[in-house]
């Protein structure tokens, strides 16, 4: 096993991992973190799956070289085409952010169905790749065949959220755009299937309950795989944190350290620490 000195390793396309460097920071607050955001080649969401791996070897092989005792895939592009060769190739125990999602909204989507006395799909918001892949309906057939899975790509929500448009009518209008076609396939249960989207969760809670006429359960992909990174630790299959004054979280780009600065604190919930510009070539 790692030393318990050595970093969890995170990486994403851009900002969206931060907010699942927030969740484990919550759940986990003696770990040091370093992140890493590709945000030279951001957006993943569209490239092709060829392309994705490539991208997600680089972020890899830079967190690994930084002597990471666990990697965290901090996208859900990634994770639902890259996951399992990262996996194969990587001496280090490697969690993606789409099968901790998916048990999370199969055990809320069964909770719900028991109250309500039939059964309830669960829908994801996602990106085009990522619903394109296919990830959620996979990782959900592996737990569960009872429940049924429907997604939607969202593709203005990352803008939306980068720029700060995170209440009023704009992004209530885009959000009611994508929420409708599940809700009318009978969503019950929303996944967000993009680490943007939790900035957008109360949007997304009040868009679905004026859609609904009900409160429907929200599952936050970020907030489930802290737990499934906290559950390993306590399984002793990552080293937990030992004392260490090592600084908390420390940030790496690809390009624009500065503007990424100005933003993460956005979705960090407090002030980002400085922002080191790195090269993947």
């Amino acid at each position: 096993m790692t030393s318990s000195d050595a970093p969890l390793g995170v990486f994403d396309s851009g900002l969206g991992g931060l907010t699942v460097v927030h969740a484990l920071s919550q759940a986990l607050p003696g770990e040091h973190i370093v992140y890493l955001g590709d945000t030279a080649r951001v957006p993943y969401g569209t490239r092709s799956a060829e392309t994705v791996v490539r991208y997600a070897r680089g972020c890899a092989k830079v967190l690994t070289a930084r002597g990471v005792k666990a990697l965290v895939i901090a996208c859900n592009t990634v994770s639902a085409v890259a996951l399992e060769i990262l996996r194969a190739e990587l001496d280090l125990p490697v969690i993606g952010v789409v099968e901790p999602g998916a048990l999370a909204a199969v055990e809320v989507a069964e909770a719900e169905a028991k109250r309500r006395g039939v059964p309830v799909k669960i829908g994801v918001l996602g990106t085009q790749g990522t619903i394109l892949s296919g990830a959620y309906p996979r990782a959900v057939s592996q737990i569960s065949t009872r429940v049924e899975v429907v997604g939607q790509a969202a593709p203005l929500l990352v803008p939306l959220v980068e720029e700060g448009w995170l209440e009023g009518e704009v992004p209530e209008l885009a959000v009611q755009r994508y929420l409708e076609p599940l809700m009318a396939q009978g969503a019950g249960v929303i996944v967000l299937g993009c680490t943007h989207y939790p900035l957008l969760a109360p949007v997304i809670a009040h868009v679905a309950r004026a859609l609904t006429g009900e409160r429907v359960p929200i599952v936050d992909s970020a907030v489930a795989t802290a737990r499934e990174v906290a559950r390993l630790i306590a399984e002793g299959r990552i080293a937990p944190a030992g004392p260490s004054d090592a600084p908390r979280l420390e940030v790496l780009v690809t390009d624009r350290p500065r503007s990424f600065a100005d933003v993460a604190s956005r979705f960090l919930g407090e002030r980002a620490p400085g922002v080191e510009q790195i090269d993947l070539a």
